[in-house]
């Protein structure tokens, strides 16, 4: 399976943005973009370097390559509605983000591997791909096998669901101690990631 394997923090100040946890920390104390000539490269930007800037931002944010990120761009253009704002529902509504919006990770790197190692069952199979797009009505639960207690992570994921901060969100309804979740609607424009200006991405894909 493809993916991105750049060091998240080097993405991070690239993006001047925290993409994981761990990256709030560094970039405290580096926030230029790395490279030996980050701290050169603070000149006004162009209208088609922001435009692109956000859509590399929002792409890392959720973790998808180049021609995925298009593809779904291309399909919420189709839809009725404003485009950025379906393209922001179809990358919260995969599986991946639902689980780290469920709280049961720290981050999306994290929910996506543990979708990807098998851990969890959608509406009663066992899944392993992360891009798997929710709808209402669809539950995900632990898989029993990951739940016997000799998995290191789900032993101790209390500890990880109190160092999370999701915020209780309208379209997901979770179970904490059964580490489980179901999708009750639609992901809202309010409850996406926050500092994102959809309408660049959209810009960016009219050119």
């Amino acid at each position: 399976m493809a993916r991105d394997r750049s060091p998240i923090v080097k993405q991070s100040r690239r993006e001047g943005y925290a993409l994981h946890p761990k990256a709030h920390k560094i970039m405290a104390k580096k926030s230029t973009p790395p490279g030996q000539h980050g701290r050169s490269r603070q000149a006004k930007p162009s209208l088609y370097a922001t435009q692109l800037r956000e859509k590399q931002k929002v792409r890392r944010i959720y973790g998808l390559l180049e021609k995925q990120f298009a593809k779904l761009m291309k399909e919420a253009s189709r839809s009725q509605g404003q485009s950025g704002e379906l393209l922001l529902e179809l990358l919260e509504r995969r599986l991946d983000n639902a689980v780290y919006r469920a709280g049961f990770s720290t981050s999306r790197r994290g929910s996506r591997q543990l979708v990807t190692h098998g851990h969890f069952m959608l509406n009663g199979r066992r899944v392993d791909i992360p891009s798997i797009r929710l709808k209402e009505g669809d539950e995900v639960t632990l898989r029993p096998k990951s739940a016997n207690g000799k998995n290191i992570y789900f032993a101790t994921i209390e500890d990880t669901i109190k160092n999370t901060s999701q915020q209780p969100l309208s379209w997901l309804k979770a179970d904490q101690k059964k580490i489980s979740f179901k999708v009750t609607g639609n992901p809202t424009r309010e409850e996406a990631e926050d500092g994102i200006n959809e309408q660049l991405i959209v810009e960016y894909y009219s050119r």
